[in-house]
């Protein structure tokens, strides 16, 4: 008797479906071998029956295992999913509110800088508000304290401007003056020289028309080539000279003022003329040194002394003739009134109007020749105040009135 062989059982997994190859061989098998008992064929059916209904369960249950994991695996595959989509859905949410924050933060930040910048602008407007306000009331207060300042400055001006006349004598008493003024004063030096010619060139070339006032309140003379300077600025000058004498004026002032254009004085104002001689200031010199100055000062008194001679309508030696007779000194000494007959002043004025004078004088500083007079006012070796004078360029004289020795010259 053969024996019964049964082929291994093939599962097929790939499918999920278990098939039984070994059947066909059985068969066969069983087929073959019909001389076995009927009993143990039975058996053998029954046998290989029984395992073909286990197999059949196995299947079953492999099956449905292979079911249940394909359940569980499709099941965590959507729950993985579903955790995927939940995570996605939480990530999304995290990322909506994390962005959602971004931009509250950054719309905070956006404000705060704003704010920041809008604090900033009102604190800087509040700084420059309060920064103008300040230079509003600094300008007020200059303003008010140049208003201040400018109404004590104007208490010191006239109201009044100076009056200006071709004819400043139109009345024959009352002599009106310009700030076409120019102030002779103290001893004449080269300083005043300039200081007057200057003047003279300088209101011509403003106007030639309207008359410039030459003002002597007091001068007793002083260098003849000085003196003559001023003469020739005078006779150069377009528009018209007045000299007015308001004191005194001797020497070379008085002959300044005989020999001006148009000349007038208060009634009791002093002229005084001499001969150049007379006011010498002698030093150590030999004969000859004596010669040549005197030979010099004969020259300045020809130039002098003989225009005025020919005004008053005389000879230079009847000048100097009538001089010793009224003065044993030579110092012929007149009042202005009668000074105006002898034709060394040409008007006689009661009443002078000086409309340049609108600056308050208690602001203006001392008249220059007076304050350099007591600048330079000293004691002599005397022990006599006196002024010592500059010194003379070579060939110039002092054609001044000195009786009592007060201007004096180093030696």
């Amino acid at each position: 008797m053969k024996k019964l062989l049964i082929m291994p059982l093939l599962v097929t997994l790939s499918t999920g479906i278990v098939s039984a190859q070994a059947a066909p061989a059985v068969l066969a098998e069983t087929k073959t071998d019909l001389t076995q008992p009927k009993s143990e064929l039975a058996t053998l059916t029954e046998a290989n029956l029984l395992k073909a209904e286990k197999l059949k369960t196995e299947l079953a249950d492999l099956r449905a295992k292979i079911s249940r994991l394909k359940l569980e695996r499709e099941l965590i595959s959507e729950e993985q999913q579903i955790a995927d989509l939940k995570q996605a859905a939480t990530d999304k949410e995290k990322l909506k509110a994390a962005t959602e924050l971004q931009e509250a933060l950054e719309r905070e930040a956006a404000i705060a800088k704003s704010k920041a910048s809008l604090a900033t602008s009102e604190l800087s407007l509040e700084k420059t508000k309060l920064l103008r306000e300040s230079q509003l009331m600094t300008q007020r207060q200059e303003a008010e304290l140049a208003a201040i300042k400018m109404n004590k400055e104007r208490e010191n001006f006239a109201n009044n401007k100076p009056v200006y006349l071709e004819n400043p004598f139109e009345d024959g008493k009352t002599l009106i003056i310009s700030d076409r003024r120019i102030a002779f004063n103290g001893a004449v030096t080269s300083d005043t020289a300039d200081h007057i010619c200057d003047r003279i060139h300088y209101f011509n070339n403003k106007d030639k028309t309207l008359p410039i006032f030459i003002v002597i309140d007091s001068s007793p003379g002083g260098s003849v080539m000085a003196g003559y300077r001023i003469l020739k600025a005078m006779d150069g000058s377009d528009a018209p000279i007045h000299v007015v004498v308001k004191s005194f004026a001797a020497s070379m002032a008085a002959t300044i003022t005989t020999l001006a254009e148009e000349s007038y004085a208060y009634p009791n104002a002093i002229i005084l003329h001499h001969q150049l001689s007379s006011s010498f200031f002698f030093t150590t010199m030999n004969l000859t040194q004596q010669k040549e100055s005197y030979e010099d000062a004969k020259k300045w008194w020809k130039k002098l002394a003989t225009p005025v001679a020919k005004k008053m309508g005389i000879s230079t030696e009847e000048f100097i003739k009538q001089m010793y007779e009224k003065n044993s000194d030579g110092d012929w000494v007149e009042f202005a009134t009668e000074a105006q007959k002898l034709k060394w002043v040409n008007h006689i004025v009661t009443s002078i109007k000086e409309t340049s004078a609108v600056v308050n004088p208690d602001t203006v500083t001392t008249k220059k020749a007076d304050k350099e007079d007591r600048a330079n006012e000293t004691l002599g070796k005397d022990g006599k105040p006196c002024l010592y004078l500059p010194r003379l360029n070579p060939h110039d004289a002092y054609f001044l009135y000195n009786p009592d020795g007060y201007y004096r010259v180093r030696k």
